[in-house]
């Protein structure tokens, strides 16, 4: 038997930042992508109400399984409206598929086990090959409507962040960004890359103990937090000039400017780096692969795709750098190395007789010629 407080939220990106641990979280997310499972386990919770099929079997997401995996019990709910049923701070009473109101009423569920997601996420895997002409026939539907990106017909506004000749870091909030970031340290410690933050990658930035340069995107994942940092903030609106994330920043009185463009906030990152003239930008969390594109739930991957013709070899993955960056030596590993070096003569001098002799010989011919 599990018990908790309900913490309803229909976009999860927004839930997990209000949950804390022993909550049980109520989300309406079909298909649960990695990063909201990953989410939802870091929060702490004890369980997760999905008022939507965690797995329609539209293509692999492996949501479900990394949650199991990491003993968080996952139990979709379709015979009732549970943002309707349950309030927000409710005590909530699980046992096996059944979910009890505390004072209220019951209901069941489906819930999803590891050797069960496993088994699914295979099954799916082998269908992958539907998914996949699904996605390239959406994605040239949408080529005409983003050929901007190819063509560059982008209005940019001018920026503060100078970006020529410069090494570029973009952080997206995406697959394994935390590994990333931590890989690269070396990296980042010798080149100093300029930081461009892709919306929730800002915070993703700070928790690495970095600043970001430039925070760019729809403004919908960005705590305050980070938005107050002092980086500079680009705000990506809508091919029509709207740009709902606009609002937000006035209201916290920060100062923005505004890029409308089709594509995602991380295309238009890749796109402003490599016009502004960054010699090398290396993509954190950035996605790479379609079963990555669809976790995104995006039709297709027309502006990606432009995106990436576009930028061509100034673009690198964080992983490729890691693995093939050699780091020099840092200021502390010289002055450690310095030390150890005159430590080591004066040991020397005065072990050997005969060197104690020159030395001493040596200082009486400096004090001589200085007149001591």
């Amino acid at each position: 038997m599990l018990s908790g407080r309900a913490r309803p939220g229909k976009r999860t990106k927004d839930l997990v930042k209000r949950l804390h641990r022993g909550d049980i979280a109520v989300i309406d997310h079909p298909d649960l992508d990695r990063i909201a499972a990953e989410d939802l386990a870091d929060a702490g919770v004890v369980a997760v109400l999905n008022n939507s099929e965690s797995s329609t079997g539209h293509y692999p997401n492996v949501g479900p399984l990394l949650l199991a995996r990491a003993g968080v019990p996952l139990i979709d709910v379709s015979e009732a409206d549970l943002f309707e049923l349950i309030d927000d701070g409710r005590r909530l009473e699980i046992d096996g598929d059944t979910i009890r109101i505390r004072d209220g009423a019951e209901f069941r569920g489906s819930r999803l086990g590891e050797s069960e997601t496993e088994a699914r996420l295979a099954q799916q895997r082998e269908m992958i090959d539907e998914a996949l002409a699904s996605f390239a026939e959406n994605t040239i539907q949408h080529v005409r409507e983003e050929s901007e990106l190819l063509s560059g017909d982008i209005d940019f506004p001018p920026v503060r962040t100078d970006f020529r000749g410069s090494q570029t870091l973009i952080v997206i909030r995406g697959p394994d960004y935390r590994e990333d970031l931590s890989a690269l340290n070396a990296y980042i410690r010798d080149r100093r890359p300029l930081v461009l933050a892709v919306d929730g990658g800002a915070d993703a930035v700070l928790e690495a103990g970095l600043k970001p340069d430039m925070i760019l995107g729809d403004m919908d994942s960005a705590s305050d937090e980070a938005l107050r940092s002092g980086a500079e903030i680009v705000v990506h609106g809508y091919s029509d000039g709207r740009a709902p994330g606009a609002e937000r920043l006035a209201a916290l009185g920060v100062e923005h400017l505004v890029v409308p463009a089709a594509g995602t906030s991380e295309d238009v990152a890749m796109l402003l780096a490599h016009e502004r003239g960054a010699s090398l930008i290396v993509m954190v969390g950035a996605h790479f692969n379609l079963t990555e594109f669809l976790d995104k739930n995006r039709a297709g991957m027309s502006s990606t795709f432009l995106t990436r013709l576009r930028v061509g070899e100034t673009l690198v993955d964080a992983k490729g750098v890691s693995r093939l960056y050699t780091p020099g030596l840092g200021r502390g590993a010289m002055a450690m190395f310095a030390l150890a070096f005159i430590a080591l003569v004066v040991v020397v001098v005065i072990a050997s007789p005969a060197l104690d002799n020159v030395t001493e010989a040596l200082w009486i011919k400096i004090r001589d010629g200085l007149g001591f």
